[in-house]
């Protein structure tokens, strides 16, 4: 990769604040753009590669777009991508209380990395998972759903992590690596 900036096509501020802490040793600026992009019903897969060639298009050069799922065992991946929506009607209690009638309350991260190199071109997936359960809501409830997942192993919820605890262990994380060893290779 020649340019060493890339845009990542977000309007969540704690969304990009958190990728930028990971890549800030990549040697990769990250510029952000906020872009209307309807989004796709379908699995995460389906959903990265559809917003990314969008916004490639619409850039018109390189970017790289996020989809993040919270996916329970016992709801066979549900909400999973649709999580927001789940937050936005639901709550924080409410995302606690889908499980009330389950004994199993195992669920994982999901976070969907796409590169695309520019309009025309195919999307390349990189995917982190973190796995843990759903617990009720404990610590700041400042991003997302971070108060009701437990990392497994951690006895903590994503909120109640420092920055550098979450970013050391999360699926966004864990899909970043991916995606650095990605651009590294384009820079050869």
């Amino acid at each position: 990769m020649a340019d060493k900036r890339l845009v990542f096509v977000t309007g969540n501020p704690m969304k990009l604040q958190e990728v930028r802490a990971i890549l800030s040793q990549s040697g990769v600026e990250i510029d952000s753009q906020n872009l209307d992009i309807p989004e796709l019903q379908g699995t995460t897969q389906e959903i990265a590669i559809d917003k990314c060639r969008r916004a490639a298009e619409i850039l018109q050069g390189p970017c790289i777009t996020e989809d993040t799922a919270l996916c329970y065992e016992a709801l066979n991946g549900l909400p999973g991508p649709y999580i927001k929506y789940f937050l936005k009607e639901c709550g924080l209690e409410g995302l606690n209380k889908l499980l009330a009638g389950f004994e199993n309350k195992n669920a994982y991260a999901l976070c969907t990395f796409a590169y695309s190199a520019g309009p025309g071109t195919e999307p390349i997936l990189f995917e982190g998972r973190t796995y843990g359960k759903i617990v009720p809501p404990r610590g700041a409830g400042k991003f997302g759903w971070n108060p009701v997942f437990e990392a497994d192993g951690t006895g903590k919820t994503f909120a109640e992590m420092t920055e550098d605890e979450k970013n050391a262990i999360s699926h966004r994380f864990r899909a970043l690596e991916k995606l650095k060893v990605h651009l590294q290779s384009l820079k050869s």
